[in-house]
């Protein structure tokens, strides 16, 4: 399969929308959708999802920005600091936006006095609704490519070069998608109680997990993990993973 599509969408004047934008929205409206249904499913004020969401945005858009020139491409950043700010551009780190997504729940459910608990359990599943659509934004964008493969599912990204390659953005999405189904359908089945015990800690563990597996048909993505056993993917994710077990091992354990 040859993949040349142009990542600008349309252009008008100088007003250029790409793909990866237009997905990034999508997942969002998706994910605001859920949220909405949550919210009343269990009676909660519904006027709080705006400021909720602006949180969230503004979590995910400065955590994975900063992550990625921190661990990804610092040397670069370093001499073009302004274009730190492109954020249009591409160049979000998956770990960055997760962190700053917990800080802005953290920030939300201090101000409003609202369960920091209710909201990670909750945010889960939006968070890997909104991580698919933004990892199908990738391939648009044709970035974050894999190793070289002879196998048939391979990919030639004809913006970057001639060889197949594993689509790998395309693994994580369909990686992420699943996790969201299993989420809402506990979401769904099981008590409000024990989902609340258990979604945070399963969704560390399940998404992460995936990442550190899928993350052996990457090519290289940062300019510190040339010389260590695992890439810098790999190293950030592990932490996530023992906090999960830690955590959905605990929520297991309590009663409903």
């Amino acid at each position: 399969m040859h993949w040349n599509i142009d990542p600008i969408l349309l252009s008008i004047g100088p007003i250029k929308l790409h793909w990866y934008g237009l997905l990034f929205a999508l997942g969002l409206l998706g994910g605001y959708q859920i949220a909405e249904y949550m919210f009343k499913r269990e009676g909660k004020d519904i006027k709080l999802l705006e400021p909720l969401f602006l949180y969230i945005v503004i979590g995910m858009v400065v955590g994975s920005r900063l992550a990625h020139v921190l661990f990804y491409d610092f040397s670069y950043f370093s001499k073009h600091p302004i274009e730190i700010l492109y954020v249009w551009r591409g160049g979000l780190a998956s770990h960055g936006g997760f962190l700053g997504v917990i800080l802005a729940l953290w920030l939300f459910s201090k101000k409003y006095n609202f369960s920091f608990a209710w909201l990670l359990s909750r945010g889960s599943i939006v968070a890997m609704l909104v991580a698919t659509f933004i990892r199908i934004g990738n391939f648009f964008n044709s970035e974050i490519i894999g190793i070289k493969t002879n196998s048939s599912f391979g990919v030639i990204f004809d913006r970057v070069d001639n060889f197949p390659r594993h689509p790998v953005v395309l693994y994580e999405a369909l990686s992420y998608f699943i996790i969201f189904l299993i989420l809402l359908y506990l979401y769904r089945n099981i008590s409000l109680e024990k989902f609340t015990k258990i979604a945070f800690g399963l969704t560390l563990t399940l998404g992460f997990g995936a990442r550190v597996f899928i993350e052996q048909f990457k090519t290289t993505q940062s300019e510190f993990a040339t010389s260590l056993p695992l890439s810098m993917g790999q190293m950030l994710s592990i932490p996530f993973i023992l906090i999960g077990v830690a955590l959905l091992i605990y929520g297991l354990k309590q009663k409903n």
